[in-house]
């Protein structure tokens, strides 16, 4: 599910909500779309998201910068893009 969710996001920078919030997220796709990072910036705010995904032949791999796995899960469930 966490994956379906990410791929769904818009490549490139957009603006979406989450959680109340808004911001302003960036998202890279690599070889393939088998590696994707994703930073989102609180509007207005101190919120910070930043996290690497890999699909591995030994299974995904959730790689989130400074933060924990729930924090980054929870805003990739969350993450509505703005029309």
């Amino acid at each position: 599910m966490f994956a379906r969710k990410l791929r769904a996001l818009p490549q490139g920078t957009f603006t979406a909500t989450a959680h109340g919030r808004r911001y302003v997220v960036t998202k890279s796709s690599f070889a393939d779309g088998r590696s994707v990072k994703l930073v989102a910036e609180e509007l207005g705010g101190p919120d910070y998201i930043s996290l690497n995904w890999y699909d591995l032949a030994s299974g995904p791999q959730l790689r989130p910068c400074e933060m924990s796995d729930q924090k980054v899960r929870a805003f990739v469930d969350a993450v509505q893009p703005e029309p």
